[in-house]
């Protein structure tokens, strides 16, 4: 049986691989791995007890993560790719590295002095574990959300509080405290309530502005620009408060959703009911 001939290679047809090569940008997503090093970092060094290192490799995920996403856009280098290698190095240095940092500081030899009845020997011991887990549970959850609702919520508000300014409240606790030689033990329920209390934040549905619609192009009063130069001053000639400094914007930050809340409840509430007039001469 003779075989047909075989056409020549430019008259074949041509077949995608559905597995081929695909390129991806690398400026962008160097930023994100630079970032996901960041809080790898940061786990390291609380392994160490070494949490100033740790504290500051947290705070270095946060500005790198915010890098990657703005030179994506400003070199129209936005990928589905870059977009789940983002969100995996947030998991990473916002949801674990924050959890594990405050965890060996100061959660790890959790106990109550007395057992409580209601709890129990068990529950009493494992609170610290417990709490870590928490906030480690709501980062994973406050990311999902984020991924599912980009493209349906108001770009000018986050809904619920953003993981990084999550992570860096818990860093920020325990660098400050650490400049002061304060041991995490005894800060114990400082620290676990914070945890729990920022885990929650990120997966309720409280308002965060999240300063996108900021127009760098757009000009701006001469004071604004005094303002930020005396800010710039300020921050330099206050650096040797630097962690205490940044806690307290994170902080601040984190009670910001809340005034906000109240805000928009006390315009939204009806006004009081008039008194009826009185037509009647007098």
């Amino acid at each position: 049986m003779t075989l047909p001939p075989v056409p020549p290679e430019r008259d074949r047809p041509y077949i995608k691989n559905r597995f081929g090569r695909r390129g991806i940008y690398w400026l962008p997503n160097l930023f994100t791995l630079a970032a996901l090093f960041s809080g790898f970092y940061a786990i390291v060094q609380a392994m160490n007890e070494r949490f100033e290192y740790a504290a500051i490799g947290i705070f270095a995920a946060m500005v790198l993560d915010g890098l990657d996403g703005r030179i994506a856009r400003l070199t129209r280098t936005q990928s589905d790719f870059g977009a789940e290698l983002d969100s995996l190095s947030d998991m990473v240095s916002f949801g674990v590295a924050p959890a594990l940092v405050v965890y060996t500081w100061a959660l790890r030899d959790f106990a109550f002095s007395q057992t409580v009845p209601l709890l129990g020997p068990w529950l009493s011991t494992r609170l610290g574990w417990i709490a870590a887990f928490i906030y480690c549970a709501c980062a994973a959850l406050r990311l999902a959300r984020f991924n599912t609702n980009i493209d349906v919520v108001d770009k000018r508000y986050f809904q619920g509080l953003p993981s990084p300014a999550a992570a860096c409240v818990l860093a920020g606790l325990v660098w400050a405290l650490n400049e002061y030689q304060v041991k995490g033990v005894d800060v114990k329920w400082l620290a676990w309530g914070l945890t729990v209390f920022a885990g929650f934040t990120m997966v309720s549905n409280i308002k965060f502005y999240s300063g996108k619609d900021i127009n760098l192009r757009k000009s701006v009063p001469f004071s604004a620009l005094v303002g930020i130069a005396m800010g710039f001053v300020f921050l330099f000639a206050s650096a040797s408060t630097l962690p205490e400094m940044l806690f307290a914007v994170f902080v601040l930050y984190l009670l910001s959703g809340y005034a906000i809340w109240v805000w928009e409840r006390i315009k939204k509430s009806p006004p009081p009911p008039t008194p009826p007039r009185s037509d009647t001469a007098a």
